[in-house]
């Protein structure tokens, strides 16, 4: 694939700051690193997005999630993996990437109240904006993903 625009964050500046600045706000508010990069990801998973998918992946990975919770998030209302509190974050991150055929229904809304206060609802809320808009940012502009280093070795 071929990037659309070379490094377009030259070319917005002020608006990645802007972005940037948003996921450290979001970083600093106290919802596990954990869920937020499985929010990412699954956001990323249905967005098609090759660059986000392999970023936050590794960044799970990172804040200790386990291979097999990463497989499986794609089916995680199949899966035992996931406790109450992921159960209602994926549901709320699928509701809210696919508004447009959701509108973000009351039970899916409900399950998150019951998991999550306010506070931390707003916050959640803002990572999936946040992770759709990166998502667009990169698919639409042909963002290409980091090469697979797992493959580089031996």
């Amino acid at each position: 694939m071929t990037p659309r625009v070379d490094n377009p964050y030259a070319h917005a500046p002020a608006g990645i700051r802007a972005m940037m600045a948003l996921e450290a706000s979001i970083q600093a508010s106290g919802l596990e690193r954990g869920l937020l990069e499985l929010v990412k990801l699954r956001a990323s998973q249905i967005n098609g997005c090759a660059y986000c998918i392999g970023l936050h992946a590794t960044q799970a990975r990172r804040h200790g999630e386990s291979e097999m919770r990463i497989y499986l998030l794609n089916a995680w209302r199949e899966s035992t993996l996931y406790g109450d509190r992921e159960r209602a974050a994926l549901a709320w991150t699928e509701a809210l990437t696919r508004i447009a055929e959701t509108g973000a229904p009351d039970e899916v809304y409900a399950a998150l109240e019951a998991a999550f206060t306010p506070d931390e609802q707003v916050q959640l809320t803002l990572q999936i904006g946040a992770i759709n808009l990166w998502n667009r940012l990169q698919v639409g502009l042909r963002g290409v993903q980091n090469p697979d280093p797992s493959r580089d070795a031996g």
